[in-house]
C-alpha cells in the first residue's frame, strides 16, 4: 500500500496532486492446506485501486503456505519467527504448532532421501563437516557429516547428512562411509577432504583403490597460520612452487628447497607439509583437467556456505531431528531452476573425459572408452 500510494501511513504530502489515501481494512477468509480456513485482514485505498499481490483479490485459496513455511524455515528462522512473519505479511495468525507440523511433514522425506539407493562408481566424493548447536540438556557444539559426489555422466548429488557426537573424528567418517557403500558405491576414484587425521586408513578399509586428496587449500591456509605476517609474501610465492610444478618429481625437488630455506625458521610450518604429503601428491599424477577439481573442497564448501548461514540465522536447534530438518531443506531448496546443475554439468565435461581415459579399466562396463 505504502508503494501504491507513495507514502507512509499519515504521512500525506501536501504539494501531492492525487488524494487517494489509505481507507482502513477489511477482512476476508481464504482456504489453507495447512490450517483450514484463515481470516486475512486487506488494506484499502480511498479510490479503490489498490491491488493486493501477495494474496490477489478474489484469490480464495493459500496453497503455497507448506513451501512458505520450509523454505523460511530452511533460512534458519524458528516457528516463531515464521508465525510472526505470517501475520505481519498475511495477517494471518498461524500459530506455532501448526508451523511444526508443517515442517515435521518432510522427516519422512528426508528419511527416503537419507537411505535412497546410490550410483555405483562415482569418480570423486567431496567430505566435510560443520559444527552446529544442539540443546540436548545444555547447548553443545555437534558435528554434521556431508558429502557430495560426482558421478560418471557429471552430475553433482548430495549424498547425504550424518549427525555425530563431540569433534569431528575419523572414526564416525568409518560409519559414514560404510553407510555409503551400504548404498550401493562399490568404486570411488577420488575422495577429497580436509586432511583429518586418520581418515587414510579409512578410506583404504571400504574402497581400497579410492585414492584419497588432501585440499591443497586447507593446507596453505594452515601454512600462513604458523608463520609470521612478515614472511607471508616470500612463502606464498615458495608454496606456488611446490603445487604448480608438472610433476611429483619436481614437488618433491621444490619441498626440499622450501624445507632449506624455512626448515629452521618455521619446522611446524615444514612438518604440516610433510606429514601430510602423502595425501596431498596424488592429484599430481594426472591429466591438467583431473587436477583442478580434485586439488581442493570447493565443490563442498559452497553447500557448507548455505549450511552455515542457516545455522547462523538458528543460534541453536532444540533437537538432532531439527538441525538435520533445517540442513536438509537448505539441500532440497538448492538451485530451484536448475541452472546450477547444467551449468555444473557442462564444466565437468572435459574433466569426465580425462577420468573415462585415466580409470578406463574401473568406468561401468556399459562405456568403453
Amino acid at each position: 500500500m505504502t508503494e501504491h500510494l507513495g507514502h507512509e501511513p499519515n504521512r500525506v504530502e501536501s504539494e501531492r496532486e492525487s488524494a487517494n489515501i489509505r481507507n482502513g481494512t477489511r477482512t476476508k477468509t481464504v482456504l489453507s492446506d495447512a490450517v483450514g480456513e484463515v481470516e486475512i485482514t486487506v488494506p484499502r485505498d480511498r479510490e479503490g485501486t489498490f491491488d493486493p499481490q501477495i494474496v490477489k483479490k478474489r484469490q480464495r485459496r493459500l496453497s503455497d503456505v507448506d513451501e512458505i513455511v520450509l523454505a523460511l524455515y530452511a533460512k534458519g528462522m524458528t516457528s516463531g519467527e515464521i508465525s510472526a512473519h505470517f501475520s505481519e505479511i498475511y495477517g494471518v495468525s498461524v500459530s506455532k504448532d501448526t508451523i511444526s507440523r508443517i515442517t515435521d511433514k518432510v522427516i519422512g522425506e528426508m528419511d527416503e532421501w537419507s537411505n535412497r539407493p546410490l550410483d555405483a562408481v562415482y569418480c570423486a566424493i567431496f567430505i566435510d563437516a560443520i559444527m552446529v548447536k544442539v540443546r540436548d540438556g545444555q547447548v553443545a557444539n555437534r558435528p554434521v557429516y556431508a558429502a557430495i559426489g560426482v558421478t560418471v555422466d557429471g552430475r553433482k548429488d548430495a549424498l547425504g547428512l550424518w549427525m555425530g557426537t563431540g569433534g569431528e573424528g575419523a572414526k564416525y567418517w568409518m560409519s559414514v562411509l560404510t553407510d555409503l557403500k551400504n548404498r550401493d558405491v562399490r568404486d570411488v576414484f577420488f575422495l577429497i577432504c580436509d586432511g583429518l587425521k586418520g581418515l587414510p586408513e579409512v578410506v583404504e578399509s571400504v574402497w581400497p583403490q579410492t585414492r584419497i586428496q588432501t585440499c591443497i587449500i586447507h593446507l596453505i591456509r594452515n601454512s600462513f597460520q604458523l608463520v609470521s605476517r612478515n614472511h607471508s609474501d616470500a612463502l606464498k610465492r615458495d608454496l606456488k612452487q611446490i603445487y604448480t610444478v608438472p610433476n611429483a618429481d619436481a614437488t618433491a625437488a621444490a619441498f626440499e628447497t622450501l624445507d632449506e630455506k624455512w626448515g629452521d625458521k618455521h619446522p611446524a610450518m615444514v612438518r604440516l607439509w610433510r606429514n601430510a604429503w602423502e595425501e596431498f601428491t596424488p592429484f599430481l599424477d594426472y591429466d591438467v583437467n583431473i587436477r583442478t577439481v580434485i586439488c581442493s573442497t570447493n565443490a563442498i564448501e559452497s553447500l557448507n556456505a548455505r549450511y552455515r548461514r542457516a545455522v547462523r540465522a538458528r543460534g541453536h536447534f532444540p533437537s538432532e531431528q531439527a538441525a538435520l530438518k533445517c540442513l536438509y531443506l537448505v539441500t532440497r531448496s538448492l538451485d530451484p531452476t536448475g541452472t546450477g546443475r547444467a551449468r555444473w554439468t557442462m564444466r565437468w565435461k572435459p574433466v569426465i573425459n580425462a577420468f573415462a581415459i585415466t580409470f578406463s579399466d574401473r568406468w561401468p562396463a556399459a562405456e568403453t572408452y
